[in-house]
């Protein structure tokens, strides 16, 4: 089995192509385009793999998405690609509207010209696991449930919308051509190789930096938080066992809020990396204005995948946070060649 793996140089997408590599025997042809947050550092491990392939490349790129199929003859496809820094998405939608909906449209119509003329044995064997997000939902009330499958959409930012944009994308290339294809919902993931922007990474390079943890408003957003390998876990389960056409969401169950997370980075790097001055870290959380439109709670119903793929997240919150933080006081020469 060969898998084609999108956006593969990215945080989540690296680690399921070193997770794929450590647990599945088939190989891997890893595609990124490679922009900022595409880091080619991250597979670095295995570069010299034999059952590694990296192409630099756009899934907008009909012909190399088309040629990349021919030459490698891909069972499954699992789309990681996507612009998805919430921020960046206010600032700039441009990015976001061209790669997370009309690249994904390219890339499933190139997938679906491909399999239209597999064999019907490769047919039935053929998946497109597409990878997105519980923003996709919009706010969720404080003492709402978590999300399940059937909550409707209902996007906030311009990252969420196109993310939204791209999952009915996918749902209609199904329907429409029955193009046997899988939707993922993730909760907010955390662990090695995420871009230094996002909320965890962010807060524990700036402590040992002596700079400030900046937190939007009043700190108490509530995420549900995944450590990054468990997701990886529960895609390989989805691809494997996963029903055609099904939507699954996977989460962490864990929900905390933005300032109990970063009271907790602070709690381990007291202990693994004291301040020379032996103060916590605690005294650099500085809170600033609230980013526009700022949803304030997510959290996902994990309950299907666990019933009907046995899927369930094997770190705690406090298990996997120690396990990250470990890996970016291991791995300084990483973020120092991200240029902070």
């Amino acid at each position: 089995m060969t898998i084609l793996v999108t956006g593969a140089a990215g945080f989540i997408g690296s680690n399921f192509v070193l997770n794929w590599l450590n647990n599945e025997e088939g190989d891997v042809v890893s595609l990124d385009n490679l922009t900022y947050a595409g880091n080619l550092d991250n597979l670095s491990s295995v570069a010299k793999n034999s059952r590694h392939y990296f192409i630099k490349g756009d899934i907008g790129d009909s012909e190399l998405i088309s040629s990349t199929l021919e030459k490698y003859n891909p069972t499954a496809i699992i789309n990681f690609a996507a612009e998805s820094h919430v921020d960046r998405s206010i600032s700039a939608p441009d990015t976001f509207i061209e790669t997370n909906i009309f690249g994904t449209y390219k890339l499933l119509q190139n997938t679906l010209l491909y399999w239209e003329v597999l064999t019907e044995k490769q047919k039935k064997d053929f998946r497109f696991l597409h990878i997105s997000t519980d923003e996709v939902y919009g706010d969720l009330g404080k003492d709402a449930p978590p999300f399940t499958e059937e909550n409707r959409y209902i996007p906030n930012s311009p990252y969420s919308a196109s993310k939204a944009a791209s999952d009915h994308l996918v749902r209609a290339w199904y329907q429409t051509y029955n193009l046997p294809v899988i939707t993922t919902n993730c909760s907010n993931n955390y662990g090695s190789f995420q871009f230094p922007e996002k909320l965890i990474p962010l807060c524990i390079i700036n402590a040992i930096n002596n700079k400030p943890l900046p937190l939007y408003g009043d700190g108490k957003q509530v995420r549900d938080w995944l450590y990054v390998d468990d997701h990886c876990d529960a895609i390989r389960v989805a691809l494997r066992d996963g029903t055609i056409g099904e939507t699954y969401n996977i989460g962490g169950n864990t929900e905390k809020t933005n300032i109990q997370v970063v009271q907790l980075i602070c709690k381990f790097l007291d202990n693994l990396k004291p301040r020379p001055d032996k103060i916590s870290y605690t005294q650099q959380i500085s809170f600033v204005k609230d980013r526009l439109g700022h949803d304030r709670r997510y959290a996902i119903d994990a309950t299907k995948i666990k019933k009907h793929l046995g899927w369930q997240p094997k770190e705690t919150f406090e298990s996997g946070m120690e396990k990250t933080i470990k890996w970016y006081l291991d791995h300084d020469e990483w973020f120092d060649k991200q240029g902070l």
